[in-house]
């Protein structure tokens, strides 16, 4: 595979995972980060982070409305349980 497909693939396979994480709403961050050590807020750090090595300007909070669909906040307060 040439770096150019395997750079399609990969973000082929980024988006459908944002996707599914999407529709999996009742999920919580809390049981990602237990069952698979990572989580949504994770997800979008690490957006953020490879946007700026390539010299994009993204904040936290841009990045998060990126991975959530939505404000932090307003996925906060519609979606998140206290446990």
């Amino acid at each position: 595979m040439d770096q150019q497909t395997r750079t399609e693939v990969e973000a082929a396979a980024f988006r459908r995972l944002v996707a599914h994480l999407d529709k999996r709403k009742d999920v919580q961050n809390i049981d990602l980060m237990d069952l698979a050590g990572f989580c949504r807020n994770c997800l979008s750090r690490w957006y953020m982070e490879a946007a700026n090595e390539k010299g994009v300007e993204l904040d936290k909070n841009t990045a998060r409305e990126i991975i959530y669909g939505m404000p932090y906040s307003e996925w906060k307060e519609r979606y998140q349980t206290s446990r």
